[in-house]
């Protein structure tokens, strides 16, 4: 049986090469834009389902919301637990998955899936149980390894990928920070939309910088780079190109 993937033993890499980059800045960046009006309203009831090492828990926690975290790797919820420690008020961990904390929890204002659904095992099954504690007029934020981002990058390389491709034999397979199970965004906005949200936000993240050759990249003003970046993640010719892809939507309230 397939499992939802585990971080304990790449918590190091993945602080180190995600959020201690360039890349991972402009992650962050981004996703403050498109919560920054959340952030700023009344304090909010959140749960951060896959809260990792905290740092989008710390964010709202900082701004006074009310956070209930989980996450299934015990070595960052420890690191999760020690950004967090001087919010232990407001701030609720659990060592467990989201699917199973979900359904415990009273109506949330928001519901944050960050990089979590393209390592489970049932991405939407486990989508439509998070979901279910959104409260009517509340919202969720989805940040997911981009499907298409993954066909596009691995073509550019050619040789042998273009076979790897054509048959979809990489389809669960990802190894170390590749997730098995990229998402597309086309079904992740349907299924939000069937399921009564109204899609606000939808950015790419990176949709040029990781499409681009490290030896280019050494060469490139980064600075430029990141302005065109910002220039483009929302247009929808680009962003669906982005190595990740941010949506945040608001479930519409009952009549």
């Amino acid at each position: 049986m397939t499992e939802d993937r585990n971080f304990d033993k790449l918590a190091d890499a993945f602080e180190k090469r995600i959020y201690g980059s360039v890349k991972g800045a402009l992650r962050l960046e981004l996703l403050h834009e498109d919560l920054g009006a959340l952030r700023n309203g009344n304090g909010l009831d959140i749960f951060d389902a896959g809260c990792g090492m905290g740092q989008m828990a710390l964010w709202f926690a900082e701004a006074g919301h009310r956070i209930t975290g989980c996450d299934i790797s015990e070595k960052m919820l420890a690191k999760a637990q020690e950004r967090l420690a001087s919010f232990q008020q407001s701030v609720t961990l659990h060592h467990a998955p989201a699917q199973d904390v979900a359904p415990a929890l009273p109506p949330q204002d928001l519901i944050l899936m960050h990089a979590v659904l393209e390592w489970l095992a049932d991405p939407l099954s486990t989508l439509e149980t998070v979901a279910k504690c959104v409260k009517p007029g509340g919202a969720i934020s989805l940040l997911f390894f981009n499907h298409h981002s993954f066909i596009f990058r691995n073509a550019l390389h050619g040789t042998w990928r273009l076979d790897y491709l054509l048959d979809e034999s990489w389809i669960g397979k990802g190894k170390k920070l590749t997730p098995p199970h990229p998402q597309k965004p086309e079904i992740l906005t349907r299924w939000l939309e069937t399921n009564g949200y109204t899609v606000e936000r939808h950015t790419g993240i990176r949709v040029f910088y990781d499409h681009i050759a490290q030896d280019v990249l050494e060469e490139t003003d980064i600075d430029k780079l990141l302005t065109l970046e910002r220039k483009y993640c929302r247009e929808g010719t680009f962003r669906n190109m982005g190595r990740y892809i941010h949506i945040l939507a608001r479930k519409r309230s009952e009549r």
